[in-house]
């Protein structure tokens, strides 16, 4: 019983299914077909956005810019589709996910190579990027009847029930499995951010490790950028305004370590889900705005505590052979 209780994923769905079952008591509205679809839809990104943040947690990063690079790459795809309507919707997608990787490489590049700390870098770049929006857009905004249809119409198609925001995000979610958990590269992150030294004395390069983070952060916050704002028909500067703390949130809750090193797909994927299910319900329930800010931070707060007190263990996630690393090595 201890130790199926010490899975982090197995006790946060649990609390999940104890949790929609007894809002679904209270409002059995919540259970409809249609809402659930709705909120998967509505935290889709915030899935993908957590699995990108993640990455960079892994190397003992922060990206506090990712919300802004949303914004930004969405408002390249929105303007694409503003004056060249006729371009291939592929190409608009393009565009914002091209926009969020080169200015995840920026990140990258200036704290890897410079040394620059990740928190001072990426709060400066949010500013940066923010502006640029102001900037590139002239001040004004796109809406919905300046985008072309078929570029607002994509994040709205149903396929075997479920939208393809959905869709994206489970992809996104077996391309990040696949990565963290098979190939060196994933790997890679996880030993940076569990010990560093023992990384580099099996050979991996810190500085390429950290630009790959932030370029996968980029280029996935790109790709949240299209479907942002062509599911909602509107693009400006302060879209996702705040986002940042919220995909940071989700980490948390899942278990991924701001110490680095330790953080898994599902545990990241049930973090986003149990704050979208907590944004849905509260309002449902007919909770005060007020208390649901209260509410949210109290479950912030109980997860980074309950983090803390997991992470007070001897060992950390690290590669076996940099375990055996720091055993010869003085």
């Amino acid at each position: 019983m201890k130790a199926l209780l010490r899975n982090r994923e197995l006790v946060l769905a649990l609390i999940l299914v104890i949790g929609i079952a007894a809002i679904g008591a209270y409002q059995p509205a919540f259970l409809a077909w249609g809402n659930i679809r709705d909120m998967l839809t509505e935290t889709s990104v915030l899935f993908m956005m957590a699995l990108a943040q993640m990455v960079v947690i892994l190397t003992r990063g922060i990206d506090l810019s990712v919300a802004a690079n949303l914004a930004l790459s969405g408002m390249m795809a929105a303007l694409v589709s503003q004056y060249y309507p006729d371009v291939p919707l592929i190409l608009m997608i393009a565009t914002g996910i091209v926009t969020g990787l080169l200015l995840g490489m920026l990140n990258g590049a200036l704290i890897a190579y410079l040394g620059i700390p990740p928190i001072v870098m990426t709060l400066g770049t949010l500013a940066i990027f923010r502006g640029m929006i102001i900037i590139i857009a002239r001040g004004d905004q796109v809406n919905a009847s300046e985008m072309g249809v078929a570029f607002q119409a994509f994040p709205k198609q149903v396929w075997l029930g479920l939208t393809s925001p959905v869709w994206i995000a489970i992809a996104v979610a077996l391309l990040f499995w696949i990565f963290l958990g098979f190939t060196r590269a994933g790997r890679g992150l996880y030993a940076v951010g569990g010990n560093p030294v023992a990384a580099r004395y099996c050979g991996i390069d810190q500085r390429r490790q950290d630009l790959l983070a932030y370029s996968i952060s980029g280029a996935v916050s790109g790709l949240c950028g299209y479907l942002w704002v062509a599911r909602y028909g509107v693009a400006y500067s302060e879209i996702a305004s705040g986002y940042e703390l919220t995909v940071i949130a989700a980490c948390v809750i899942g278990g991924v370590s701001i110490g680095g090193g330790i953080g898994t797909v599902a545990g990241t994927l049930l973090g986003a889900l149990f704050l979208g299910i907590v944004m849905t319900a509260l309002p449902v329930m007919q909770i005060s705005p007020f208390w649901q800010m209260a509410i949210s931070g109290a479950v912030i707060l109980a997860a980074v505590v309950i983090n803390a007190r997991a992470e007070r263990r001897p060992d950390k996630l690290i590669l076996p052979e940099a375990r055996r690393l720091r055993r010869v090595t003085p």
